[in-house]
């Protein structure tokens, strides 16, 4: 059923409109089961992910009271064990297959740790939930998309474009549950109540996933086991050329961690901002995100994809640059766009990047988006840490731009060298 849509929606390709595009791959993803089910589950991520980690450090500090330094600690922790289950998880799930229970292991691992946020909060609480267990979760969103490449009936474009609409759900979700929390918190509701609707999303996700997910073996998955044990799939991944990629991917992904860290520290800085200013503003961007990502295959199918996403980091670091300096100005929220569109390209692109680079091994290029995110997290931590000193909120974007902007030239330059992996060729738009 899946490879008769997908044939019937290549042939029509060329006389769509792009609404029409948009409807003919709706219909595709929801009717194919395991398409919808990946679509369901990332707009419950997204949910999910915007009722906890928005308020963590509020949560940690102001009403559990650990100290900074020890919410610092929590946050080392949880780098380190969503990289190591990301990758392990990953690279078990190429060898073994068993990706079903991987990912019921991952989201059950999210309702136990948000289960005790709501029945025992307290330090240790925070430290075994935000440090290990939701942390284990977090593995989820690379397993979906290894999901989703193996059963994917859609090649090139397509593929491109169904990989786009998909994730595009998360970013609605995560807008959505955003101002529905903004709105809430402004009827006076105590910031805890963010774990029931983080908990609702994750015991649906637990659900979702045990009733759902496709039994191993299922004769429409292209499952194929990498044949590589566990020290072998590491010595891949070490390699020159899928190393310096992810290190120059986590070099663009910073950019975005860094916004982060500073909007809200920049909005009170500013005498005319404050936080009803920042919920706005970051809604607005994600609200750009959505149209952005759905557009974006497009402009892949032209364009060789490092290149796409050159531009996309320049647009974005621009907007980081120029967000401390115009805070206090209307123009301020002309960069809402600027973020939205060169966000999209930031948050997409990398997952076919590393799907590509590491051929059949889809668990395992999943698993390089958490690899991305340590190594984002550091470059972020060190830009803010040597910007605020030397001079200011100001200086930290600065630096931010330089090095987002530099780790996607080394990108560009890298993938047109003829030693390494050349660029993706472009594909036609149907």
């Amino acid at each position: 059923m899946a490879a008769r849509l997908a044939m019937s929606h290549n042939a029509a390709g060329s006389a769509m409109t792009a609404q029409d595009r948009f409807m003919s791959t709706l219909k595709l993803v929801l009717g194919h089961p395991t398409l919808r089910l990946i679509a369901v589950a990332l707009l419950l991520l997204g949910a999910h992910n915007a009722s906890v980690y928005p308020y963590q450090s509020l949560i940690a500090i102001e009403k559990v009271g650990l100290t900074k330094a020890g919410f610092s600690l929590v946050l080392v922790l949880a780098s380190g064990v969503a990289v190591t289950a990301s990758v392990l998880f990953g690279v078990l799930g190429d060898q073994y297959g068993r990706r079903r229970m991987i990912a019921l292991a991952t989201a059950i691992s999210s309702t136990l740790g948000i289960a005790l946020m709501l029945l025992a909060p307290g330090a240790l609480a925070v430290a075994i939930t935000h440090g290990v267990l939701l942390p284990l979760a977090s593995s989820l969103y690379g397993q979906l998309f290894a999901l989703l490449r193996i059963a994917n009936p859609a090649e090139g474009h397509e593929r491109a474009v169904i990989q786009a609409n998909i994730r595009s759900a998360m970013s609605a979700s995560f807008l959505m549950m955003l101002l529905f929390w903004t709105l809430v918190f402004g009827l006076g509701v105590d910031v805890m109540a963010v774990y029931l609707s983080a908990g609702a999303a994750s015991l649906g996700m637990s659900l979702l996933l045990w009733f759902k997910w496709p039994r191993d073996g299922a004769p429409h998955l292209d499952d194929q086991r990498s044949g590589l044990n566990l020290a072998e799939a590491m010595r891949e991944i070490a390699r020159p050329l899928i190393l310096s990629r992810v290190l120059m991917m986590g070099a663009i992904a910073s950019a975005g961690n860094l916004y982060m860290v500073l909007v809200s520290l920049v909005f009170e800085a500013a005498p005319t901002r404050g936080a009803g200013d920042v919920a706005l503003y970051v809604g607005l961007v994600a609200g750009w995100e959505v149209p952005a990502m759905l557009w974006l295959p497009r402009l892949v199918a032209h364009l060789p994809r490092s290149t796409v996403l050159a531009g996309g980091t320049a647009i974005y670091a621009c907007h980081l640059a120029l967000m401390p300096w115009l805070a206090d100005t209307p123009a301020l929220w002309a960069l809402t766009l600027a973020a939205g569109v060169g966000g999209a390209a930031v948050i997409t692109l990398p997952i076919a990047y590393y799907q590509d680079l590491l051929q059949g091994r889809p668990g395992t290029a999943g698993a390089m988006l958490a690899v991305q995110k340590l190594v984002a997290d550091v470059t972020s931590a060190a830009a803010f840490y040597i910007g605020t000193r030397i001079g200011g909120y100001e200086v930290a974007a600065l630096i931010g731009m330089i090095l987002s902007v530099f780790g996607a030239i080394l990108l560009v330059t890298a993938d047109r060298r003829s030693w390494l992996m050349p660029a993706a060729p472009a594909v036609e738009a149907p």
